[in-house]
């Protein structure tokens, strides 16, 4: 049985009193969800504030992106070394705001996969396509691809120290969100694929679902035998529709 999980991506969005506000609520509310794994991916200047407020709750936290590299001369990277620095657990991988805005590339992915669990992160691995790619069919191909990328880098085995999320491109900020039936449809691909190489680690990997998740849909999203939970952009700020999403993952 595998275990759900939440994870919110503020993306470049926080603040200190807004953080310590958010946390707070979060914190408080976090009885309610027992049983159901949370985590908090924020930017990089918060994570001492949000180690400070979170430890010894059952929130975890993490980056949302690493460099490839251990150290060396690369102006403005983060290491993996260095997120662990600040007790992260989770680092998210390959989003595809990073792939489309900063050029991001499959395999510098799979390098970052790779880098984060040498560093002993668990890497949250996004893969996904664009309406673009959805409406000419290629769906399946470009998940595979992306997937493909990393496990012919680090191996099968590696998924044992991981998570993926499924996000579709068209669906992230815009409001639309895939049917419960679109991203099931999704999850078993991925999930088969991955048995092509092991069975079982295909069974134990957990797949989120990330695309314009909100409290209003996550229970229906949830639902789906393959869904193990969400990546949540906007409604991660909100601590009400956090909550009740982390709730809905109980329910399920």
């Amino acid at each position: 049985m595998r275990t759900k999980l939440v994870a919110g991506n503020w993306k470049m969005h926080g603040g200190l009193a807004a953080n310590r506000e958010l946390l707070d609520a979060l914190k408080a509310a976090s009885a309610d969800w027992s049983g159901v794994e949370s985590a908090v991916c924020v930017p990089f200047p918060y994570l001492h504030q949000v180690r400070e407020l979170l430890r010894g709750t059952p929130i975890a936290w993490g980056a949302q992106n690493l460099s490839e590299h251990e150290a060396g001369a690369y102006t403005g990277e983060v290491s993996g070394a260095m997120l662990r620095d600040f007790e992260c657990r989770y680092v998210i991988v390959g989003h595809s705001e990073r792939r489309r805005l900063y050029g991001e590339q499959d395999a510098q992915v799979a390098a970052k996969f790779a880098a984060a669990q040498r560093a002993g992160l668990v890497p949250i691995l996004c893969v996904g396509e664009t309406l673009e790619e959805r409406e000419q069919g290629a769906t399946e191909a470009v998940v595979a691809r992306q997937l493909d990328a990393v496990l012919d880098t680090a191996g099968v085995a590696a998924l044992r120290n991981a998570v993926l999320a499924y996000e579709p491109v068209w669906a992230i900020g815009t409001g639309r969100t895939a049917t419960p039936e679109q991203a099931q449809a999704v999850h078993r691909y991925l999930r088969e694929r991955i048995a092509g190489r092991d069975a079982e680690i295909a069974q134990e990997v957990r797949i989120l679902y990330g695309g314009s998740v909100k409290a209003g849909n996550a229970a229906q999203l949830f639902a789906m035998p393959d869904v193990d939970g969400g990546l949540i952009g906007g409604a991660s700020l909100i601590a009400e529709e956090f909550a009740a999403i982390c709730k809905a993952a109980k329910a399920e």
